[in-house]
């Protein structure tokens, strides 16, 4: 992912195939690429890097039983739903017994939504085979028939969990050992690294929130491990990486992501009472990094992104710590836009909107030679950019959907993917104790404040770092897009994808339509005078050390390139 994100390399559609150099960007500055297998639950071969983690016990040396949640929504009609999460392939947590009597099965509309129990006898652990069930632990079939749209929870007893917090203990290791090890050690990089970076991307933007709450970036002789980290669309959020019965590749929301604290300075908790960060242990044990917090829109809509400079309650703006750096890429999705305009997201889920067509990389890789110049240089970085409650720059959503509803054939998502605190067990985000004690968890009542950046009359915006996609824009870009009525739920939105929503060609088809957005050619003469402002706004960014010189002539590719598109 690191030569996708920073070189523009094209991934392979396979784990097999080495990846393209791209435009060689680590290369050139001298980056040494090391990879490390942390997950437990990725399937055997494929050339993936997987953790071989061992199985808990129990004193007695049995194994390990406790009940899971497995959520999912279907996007398409059918009497059967897989247990297995498709979108990783990983290696399922499954039914202990397909008769359990304890097992229990509910749906919400959405989300955030009250669940509803389906009684036991309408449902079971079971495949369709020539119109009979037949009893399979990795289904389960619903009678009436599992509905797009829904939010399904099935919660059952597994027999059987992997160590998966190895895989912390894993990266913090294999990072020690390349910049610290010896020759004789075996170390084929003795003496030639001289910092360690760490870059993580959404699961792994996680990941190292995670690493950084339990305060493991020193190693077992107390040396301090990354001297830098950059944790990317990660949201507010950590995940299962550290539990029993962990589902490190569950892309649902209805995990034990959404848990206090979010900001890396210290708060108190309204739920329990309790005040800390998620540095605080960090801080306790020294070897503090730098660290670079960045998030795309979609993280605000659908992973708590506001949590991480503001309160739980979102009444105030919370400042970060010296040493990190939080920046917001205004109008972008959670990853990197393309042209053509596709009406396809994440997981090839359709959309009501074309998918969003910024390419934000050129941000990330300022991002890492300004860490790097700080790590090494001392040189201290641009100023934390994101939208503020202070500045009025950070809102309630309700507050810009007037702007959305006015453009023709767009609605404002009615419903944002955003959930309550959850109860879970006395140490359960440390790992400790039964990652089901409660499953499903009791809901604590107190709501997560959802806030997002306000926007401009077009619907760009306005906090953040923006490149010329929406200071010099063609269309309207969010990081959010919308369920298509064929899957279900059109009031929701799709997880992970955001929207370019194009203005009008001209004034003739923005009367035509209504639409209250200028048209194109209303705004710029001819395609020559819109890339000489593209340029300016391009060069100021420059100046504010938020792009590379040498990528002025990518933005203006990209700007070029979306000009010829939305004209035709």
């Amino acid at each position: 992912m690191s030569l996708r994100f920073f070189n523009d390399a094209t991934a392979p559609v396979d784990s097999v195939t080495p990846l393209a150099a791209g435009n060689g960007f680590l290369m050139r500055y001298g980056y040494t690429v090391v990879q490390c297998g942390w997950q437990y639950d990725l399937p055997e071969g494929q050339g993936l890097l997987r953790l071989h983690a061992p199985e808990a016990l129990n004193p007695d040396g049995s194994r390990i039983s406790g009940r899971i949640r497995f959520t999912f929504q279907p996007n398409n009609p059918s009497p059967v739903h897989s247990l297995i999460d498709e979108a990783f392939r990983p290696v399922p947590l499954l039914p202990s017994d397909v008769n359990d009597p304890e097992a229990v099965l509910t749906v919400r509309d959405r989300d955030a939504a009250p669940p509803k129990t389906i009684p036991r006898d309408q449902w079971s652990f079971a495949r369709l085979e020539n119109d009979r069930l037949v009893p399979e632990k990795t289904m389960i079939y619903l009678k009436s028939g599992f509905i797009p749209g829904k939010v399904y929870q099935a919660v059952y007893t597994v027999t059987g969990s992997r160590v998966s917090g190895l895989g912390l203990l894993a990266v913090r290791d294999i990072t020690s050992f390349v910049k610290y090890g010896t020759t004789e050690d075996g170390n084929p990089f003795a003496g030639q690294i001289e910092r360690a970076y760490g870059f993580g991307i959404s699961q792994t933007g996680r990941f190292i929130r995670l690493f950084l709450y339990l305060g493991l970036n020193v190693d077992e002789r107390g040396r301090q491990v990354f001297d830098g980290l950059i944790s990317h669309i990660g949201g507010g959020r950590r995940a299962e990486f550290n539990s029993r019965f962990a589902q490190i590749s569950s892309l649902s929301k209805r995990t034990a992501s959404y848990l206090f604290p979010f900001t890396d300075a210290e708060e108190t908790d309204p739920a329990s009472g309790r005040r800390k960060g998620l540095l605080s242990r960090q801080k306790a044990r020294s070897g503090v990094p730098k660290i670079f917090f960045t998030n795309t829109s979609t993280e605000y809509y659908g992973s708590l992104g506001s949590l991480i400079h503001t309160d739980v309650e979102g009444t105030r703006d919370i400042e970060p710590s010296q040493d990190v750096r939080i920046y917001m890429f205004s109008g972008t999705q959670h990853g990197p836009g393309t042209i053509p305009l596709r009406y396809i997201g994440i997981g090839n889920a359709k959309t009501q909107h074309p998918a969003n067509t910024v390419d934000y990389r050129p941000l990330l890789r300022t991002a890492l030679v300004n860490l790097d110049r700080w790590v090494t240089q001392g040189e201290r970085p641009p100023p934390s950019r994101y939208p503020r409650i202070s500045d009025g720059t950070l809102v309630q959503p309700s507050r810009i959907a007037t702007t959305f509803d006015a453009i023709p054939q767009v609605s404002y998502p009615k419903y944002l993917r955003a959930l309550t605190p959850s109860d879970y067990a006395p140490g359960f985000e440390e790992g400790r104790a039964q990652a089901t004690a409660n499953a499903p968890p009791l809901e604590t009542g107190i709501g997560f404040t959802n806030l997002v950046s306000a926007v401009d009359a077009d619907g760009n915006e306005l906090g953040g770092i923006r490149l010329p996609d929406i200071t010099v824009p063609l269309a309207t870009h969010t990081g959010w897009n919308m369920r298509h009525p064929e899957m279900g739920g059109a009031e929701q939105t799709v997880g992970l994808t955001g929207a370019s929503i194009p203005f009008p060609i001209n004034r003739a088809t923005r009367e035509t339509a209504r639409d209250p957005r200028r048209s194109i050619q209303e705004r710029y003469n001819s395609k020559k005078e819109y890339l000489t402002i593209v340029e300016e706004k391009a060069k100021q960014l420059v100046a504010d050390r938020c792009l590379l010189p040498e990528d002025l002539e990518t933005v203006l590719a990209h700007a070029s390139q979306r000009y010829d598109l939305l004209m035709t």
